[in-house]
């Protein structure tokens, strides 16, 4: 990731916010490891780029979308979206969460439950609470903290993953 002079462009920009800790999430890190281990020479569009902090202090809605406007701005996009895991209980019907790892082991997939931060020396830290040997070993699989299978099975089929990616082995249950 440090050698993309487009993922360090990213990283400094959102490093610039300066929220608690932050990281870039989700498809951002899980679509460039598969792009990479299928040898594909162009990366795939990102529908979003997922930045994620933990601030129990600061809940407030509309301080991540000043946030993303801002990012927005800067990059002359749509693309940022920013969320406070602190608050994301609420729209998950969960118990609050008591940290940014808390709360991303409640993601659907394993996979998806990664990100990658930079801190003021330009060092790139990774978030994983399942660890990446499913990411790198194209496995895909619920969370053990996400109970709703039938959403998994819904969004892991939405997102046609199999055609973009097809050595990835999908488990179902």
């Amino acid at each position: 990731m440090k050698n993309s002079e487009y993922v360090m462009r990213d990283l400094k920009l959102v490093r610039q916010l300066n929220l608690t800790h932050w990281y870039i999430a989700a498809g951002y890190v899980r679509n460039r490891v598969w792009d990479h281990l299928h040898g594909h020479s162009m990366l795939t569009p990102l529908n979003d780029i997922d930045v994620i902090f933990y601030d129990h202090e600061h809940i407030d809605e509309d301080k991540e979308k000043e946030l993303e406007n801002w990012l927005n701005q800067q990059t002359n996009s749509s693309i940022w979206s920013v969320k406070n895991q602190a608050r994301m209980h609420l729209k998950n019907n969960d118990k609050p969460y008591n940290s940014i790892t808390d709360a991303i082991s409640r993601w659907p997939e394993t996979v998806t439950a990664v990100g990658i931060t930079l801190s003021k020396d330009d060092v790139i830290s990774i978030i994983a609470p399942y660890g990446l040997e499913d990411l790198f070993n194209l496995r895909v699989r619920r969370s053990p903290l996400f109970k709703d299978q039938l959403y998994y099975q819904k969004r892991v089929a939405g997102k046609e993953w199999s055609k973009k990616w097809p050595k990835l082995h999908i488990d179902w249950n």
